[in-house]
């Protein structure tokens, strides 16, 4: 099985091209993924940054107190639970279920979230990899319910936000809290290290709100069977597990998906995504018009 080439001609000046070629490329990255330092003000030590680099993504164990996931777990549960939040467009609800899957620009909806969003811990480390003020590009809250929570398929989130968002270049991170315990049998996050430094250009023109129907289940903007072998033959998989209250940085260009959990036992997370106050979004390169600002935010109002 052959690698898709890079080599073949583009279709745009855009180094970061995608969806307008009928063959797949794999793209070397130009930018670096740490832009601060261990000097820089912020929690992580220059082996933790260097583990950043290299792998595309850093692991912060207990990043909260029990008492805390405590209080954020009641906080999911109380927001699934809220016929107003349900009847809202940022809430999506399971293709195959009428449990909630995620819901949008939390930190907006719930206090709680917006006061975690700007604490150190969280907002400090996004700052340090990123090497500038940040602002939140998008959060969420993803619950995968046992018995039937779905998975996300294989992807780079940078490809949907270049293509969808307009995110000129891959400067910005997520960071994924854990509320309940990540085992490697609930549908955990998977990561292949090392991904982030290859841009995957994928095949299939970006329809028309195509967010309707990914935000369930996401096929535009996918990469094929091939780049995925390649990449995984290169760098493997790794599973991302761990306690409640644990925390991954990863940066906006690993290659990463989890599978549907079919146990009983549900994980749910807190998803925050910052973005560099220097990598403010475009329009859309890859796609009729822009995705709505509760998925894509158009205010780069810097956190405090």
């Amino acid at each position: 099985m052959s690698a898709p080439s890079s080599s073949r001609p583009r279709t745009t000046q855009d180094r970061y091209y995608t969806r307008v070629s009928s063959e797949p490329a794999l793209i070397d990255r130009a930018e670096p993924t740490v832009w601060g330092s261990e000097s820089s003000a912020g929690m992580y030590g220059a082996q933790e940054l260097h583990t950043h680099a290299e792998k595309g993504f850093s692991q912060v164990p207990q990043l909260l107190t029990p008492d805390e996931v405590a209080g954020y777990a009641a906080e999911l549960d109380r927001l699934a639970n809220d016929p107003l939040v349900r009847a809202d467009d940022r809430c999506i609800i399971e293709k195959k279920s009428d449990e909630v899957r995620s819901i949008f620009e939390v930190h907006k909806i719930s206090d709680a979230i917006a006061r975690l969003v700007a604490d150190d811990r969280v907002v400090g480390r996004a700052r340090q990899i990123l090497g500038s003020d940040v602002y939140v590009h998008q959060s969420r809250i993803n619950y995968k319910p046992g018995f039937g929570g779905g998975g996300f398929y294989w992807h780079s989130d940078f490809e949907t936000w270049h293509a969808e968002d307009g995110m000129p270049t891959p400067r910005a991170v997520s960071c994924s809290i854990s509320l309940t315990e990540n085992y490697p049998y609930n549908g955990c996050l998977m990561i292949m290290p090392g991904s982030h430094r290859t841009f995957v250009s994928c095949i299939g023109e970006t329809p028309e709100d195509n967010y309707r129907s990914s935000l369930k289940e996401q096929e535009i903007g996918t990469p094929d069977p091939d780049s995925l072998t390649a990449l995984a033959n290169r760098h493997g998989i790794e599973m991302i597990t761990g306690k409640a209250g644990s925390a991954t940085f990863f940066d906006s260009n690993c290659m990463h998906g989890s599978g549907d959990n079919i146990t009983p036992y549900p994980r749910s997370n807190i998803f925050i995504v910052f973005n560099s106050v220097e990598n403010t979004c475009v329009e859309p390169y890859y796609a009729p018009k822009r995705r709505p600002e509760y998925i894509g935010a158009r205010d780069f109002t810097p956190v405090r």
